[in-house]
């Protein structure tokens, strides 16, 4: 290799290098506010390291009515949504994969089309809709709700995984007496357990952080998400306390984070849009 083309390569290694770490530090500035703004009394919009630290914020915070209430709202919220959409999603994708029919990729392409729908786009008829059935300000019709607007990409994930199971366990499971939803039980999910498990995070993950749906669809305070209740740290209460709302993002992502590492322990961090196993 000529000294002219090593220096080329060099050039644009290190523009490669320098470009990342511009993106880095675009997403680790944000980070860095949030975690030193929690620790510093006099915070505001500037990342600085705080001259005398202090968990003033997160004792201001931590209260059944700002945190704790609405924390509790959004684990039943998202976690009974996210159940619902997880065993829809199994049980729509597996005849999907297994058998073979004409209607099939039309049936998955309004999925597709389905998941490129806004959410606002919707909520007018929802919420007229809501107001028929006395849906409104209810967990149940949130939860109902929520599902509904995820189940179609999950679906597409969950039979994207699901097609990677050999179909032959199944058909030897049949054979010793077993039926489809034992089979699908007992056989497909324990081995897609790396796509049910991206299914389950990516699911409660974007319904943990959803503001507008549950800004609609509930009224009463005290069933308000956490999603929802941040907003009062903008102006509900006069001004801004950046410090209390950087340290209630902490608590409010932390579920998340649990989740993530929880699951991909588990499942030895086998976070893959591939299939599940390789025939």
């Amino acid at each position: 290799m000529t000294p002219r083309r090593v220096r080329r390569r060099t050039r644009r290694r290190l523009t490669a290098d320098a470009s990342l770490i511009l993106v880095a530090l675009a997403f680790a500035l944000p980070l860095a506010w949030v975690l030193l703004s929690s620790v510093d009394g006099d915070a505001n919009l500037k990342v600085k390291v705080p001259s005398a630290p202090t968990l003033d914020n997160f004792d201001a915070v931590l209260k059944p009515d700002i945190t704790f209430t609405p924390l509790l709202n959004s684990l039943v919220l998202c976690g009974g949504a996210t159940a619902l959409t997880v065993a829809c999603a199994a049980l729509a994708a597996y005849p999907l994969s297994r058998y073979r029919s004409r209607l099939n990729q039309p049936f998955l392409a309004t999925i597709l089309f389905a998941t490129c729908l806004p959410i606002t786009a919707v909520m007018v008829p929802v919420y007229a809709l809501f107001v028929q059935v006395n849906l409104i300000d209810t967990r149940a019709g949130t939860i109902w709700f929520f599902t509904a607007s995820q189940l179609p990409f999950a679906i597409w994930l969950m039979k994207n995984f699901m097609d990677g199971v050999p179909k032959e366990l199944e058909e030897a499971a049949w054979t010793d007496g077993a039926g489809t939803f034992q089979s699908l039980a007992r056989i497909v999910l324990p081995l897609m357990g790396p796509g049910v498990a991206v299914v389950t995070v990516f699911s409660f993950a974007m319904m943990w952080g959803n503001f507008f749906v549950p800004f609609m669809l509930l009224l009463s305070p005290d069933q308000m998400p956490a999603s929802v209740s941040i907003n009062d740290f903008f102006g509900n209460r006069g001004t801004v306390v950046y410090g209390q709302l950087a340290a209630f993002s902490i608590i409010y992502s932390t579920p998340v984070i649990l989740l993530y590492v929880l699951v991909s322990r588990r499942f030895g961090g086998g976070f893959a849009l591939g299939g599940a196993v390789k025939g």
